[in-house]
């Protein structure tokens, strides 16, 4: 052996041993204000000197990073809760202007109470550490956020942005017709408990249906990367049930008598404007909802998988737009021979794709983006078109957009997940979207039969909860505005006067009879009417609800504007 083998041998033992017996340092264990090289440099031997650089530059760039990924996450955070904002513009616009004030409180108590119940139990259940390293129903720690660490409280507020857009989607369905009390109810108890349920399934590795578990269901898990499940699902089927027991809007399907329509009633909403601004800010919001989650993965490729998932959810939305509009223009014009650009179509398309690429927009190569998005509009207007033949009432579509294309969503991310970049996300890459099975020649599908699995679970987990909830809300009678504050609005009803102003919608005599009702009322309750005299509530509800009749029991044309859910006739 050489002279210089032997002395290159006696450095690479020295640095070696130099390595193994050192202390590991970080920037906090020194001070921030002392200088890294003067620190070190107090040192006997040259390699000690150096590994001591090394380790506190590394444990800087640690610290810098963590606190880079905790900022990035509160502004993805900050993206996802303003789209609450994007859905109150949305429900105002669609909703006739006697119900603006009404809509616009129950959206902005959505994320109050969001906010409450996800800190009593909701963060707990979903994402509570467990001492099990099995499958759990739910967790079982931090509750009142006891034990968790201030730099994770981030996660918090995301996780947070999540279950408040779940309840919020239910708003827009039950518009125009619900109590406030029900309203309250099953919003808290959606976010309290039902959706935190299914986030536990399907997201904690503890989640017998989370593909980050260690042992996942079937070897796989179901892939829901942002949430066209656990979020949409969730809400969507919350709606379809809520709408089924509450029934339509007055007039809306049937007249003042329950006679059927021959044609469904339009019931417009009274600003396509603030309709376009809710869209406009939903999409916006969408970035932080899908390319903000690649920040929760913990892994160093996070940039270029928030980078695929932004670039997959704008061509799904822009696709299902495009699809939604012209498809909704060809059977216009063959059925009137009139062609009909209609932009509600466009708008609901848009979130059609924004809601179908929210499983898949990490796994996906950008045709599978594009094909998720044509399907999505398509679902839609099929959809909408369905709930209205059986008199299923959505004041803003939410059913169509969320129910249908949330379970879209995830069979399409069981058939185009593509193999590498499910690699990236997940670590592993044996079952694959179904597609790219054939393509390996197995034609293995077991993802999409997770995904399956998920849609099932979920859609069964809320009827399980959220049917008989409802029921039991509609016979306590809490549960329905009743036909007089309906006619008069709930700005009106349930806000102690005229809110925005019904404008020509609300007849003078539906107002008096409204007032003179809740004269009575108060005269009973001060014991002013004791003497036993025929109540002139009945009489007053009787009289608005004939004149009601004439005016909504006619015969009508003309199918749904987005305010009464918009469709193909």
């Amino acid at each position: 052996m050489s002279l210089l083998e032997q002395a290159v041998g006696a450095v690479g033992n020295r640095l070696l041993q130099s390595v193994n017996e050192s202390s590991s340092l970080s920037i906090e264990d020194i001070g921030s204000d002392v200088n890294i090289y003067d620190f070190c440099t107090n040192q006997q031997e040259t390699t000690p000197q150096l590994q001591c650089i090394a380790d506190l530059l590394q444990g800087g760039q640690e610290a810098n990073s963590a606190d880079i990924n905790t900022w990035l996450t509160i502004y993805a955070s900050a993206l996802i809760f303003f789209m609450q904002a994007g859905f109150a513009m949305l429900c105002a616009g669609s909703v006739r202007l006697k119900n603006v004030g009404n809509t616009m409180l129950k959206n902005l108590l959505d994320a109050c109470g969001a906010a409450l119940g996800f800190f009593l139990l909701g963060y707990g259940l979903a994402f509570g550490e467990t001492e099990s390293e099995g499958f759990t129903f739910v967790g079982t720690s931090n509750f009142l956020m006891i034990g968790i660490e201030d730099d994770s409280k981030a996660n918090w507020v995301f996780q947070f942005a999540f279950a408040a857009t779940s309840a919020t989607i239910v708003a827009g369905t039950l518009a125009e017709r619900c109590q406030m009390a029900a309203y309250l109810c099953y919003s808290i108890f959606l976010t309290i408990f039902v959706y935190p349920v299914v986030a536990h399934s399907a997201w904690s590795s503890n989640g017998f249906l989370s593909a980050f578990a260690k042992d996942p269901f079937l070897d796989s898990g179901m892939i829901d990367f942002a949430g066209s499940g656990v979020v949409h699902l969730t809400g969507g089927t919350t709606a379809i049930f809520a709408t089924m027991i509450l029934g339509p809007r007055k007039g809306r399907f049937y007249d003042a008598r329950g006679n059927p329509l021959p044609k469904p009633k339009p019931f417009p909403g009274h600003s396509v404007a603030l309709q376009m601004l809710g869209t406009f800010i939903l999409w916006f919001g969408w970035y932080g909802f899908n390319p903000g989650s690649a920040l929760t993965l913990g892994v160093d490729n996070a940039g270029s998988i928030a980078a695929v998932a932004a670039v997959n959810t704008t061509l799904s939305a822009a696709s299902a737009a495009v699809i939604a509009l012209f498809t909704n223009l060809f059977i216009e014009e063959r059925m009137t021979w009139e062609a009909k650009f209609d932009l509600m179509m466009l708008m609901n398309g848009v979130l059609s794709g924004l809601v179908a690429i929210t499983s898949g927009c990490a796994v996906m190569e950008p045709y599978g983006a594009v094909l998720t998005g044509v399907v999505a509009g398509w679902l839609y207007l099929t959809a909408t078109s369905f709930l209205i033949k059986i008199r299923i009432d959505d004041a803003v579509d939410a059913i169509p957009v969320h129910f249908v294309n949330g379970m879209w969503g995830l069979i399409s991310t069981g058939l185009f997940a593509q193999p590498d970049k499910v690699q990236a996300v997940y670590g592993r890459s044996e079952h694959v979207g179904w597609f790219y099975s054939w393509g390996r020649g197995s034609a293995d599908a077991t993802l999409l039969a997770c995904q399956l699995c998920g849609i099932l679970f979920i859609i069964g987990w809320v009827f399980f909860l959220m049917f008989p909830f409802f029921i039991w809300l509609n016979y306590m009678g809490w549960f329905r505005a009743d036909s007089l504050e309906e006619l008069v609005g709930l700005d009106i009803s349930y806000h102690g006067g005229g809110g925005l102003g019904g404008g020509d919608e609300v007849k003078l005599e539906y107002v008096e009879a409204f007032n003179r009702r809740k004269d009575r009322k108060k005269s009973e309750h001060l014991g002013a009417n004791g003497d036993g005299g025929p109540s002139r509530g009945h009489h007053d509800v009787d009289a608005a609800t004939d004149a009601y009749s004439d005016e909504y029991g006619q015969s009508n044309t003309g199918g749904g504007g987005m305010g009464g859910g918009m469709g193909v006739p």
